[in-house]
């Protein structure tokens, strides 16, 4: 991720989270864990994760299952 990409990013999740925009944030906290993983930092990946996870758990949201599914591939839940 460019020093660019990864800007645009922290202004989204910090809008997201100024307006309160639950699904905004997971969808964005779910993006920030692929970029990690996908560099192959998995602790910052499983820090993004948990927070995606967190407000789905939160929100009730269906994608709370899948989220907590990677998080335990990665040994971070039961």
């Amino acid at each position: 991720m460019t020093g660019d990409e990864l800007a645009a990013l922290e202004r989204e999740l910090l809008a997201a989270h100024e307006s309160g925009d639950g699904d905004a944030l997971i969808g964005l906290y779910a993006v920030a864990a692929d970029r990690a993983a996908a560099s192959d930092d998995i602790d910052s990946a499983a820090f993004f994760l948990t927070h995606a996870w967190i407000f789905a758990l939160e929100r009730g949201d269906e994608r709370a299952e899948a989220l907590r599914a990677r998080l335990a591939n990665w040994d971070r839940v039961d």
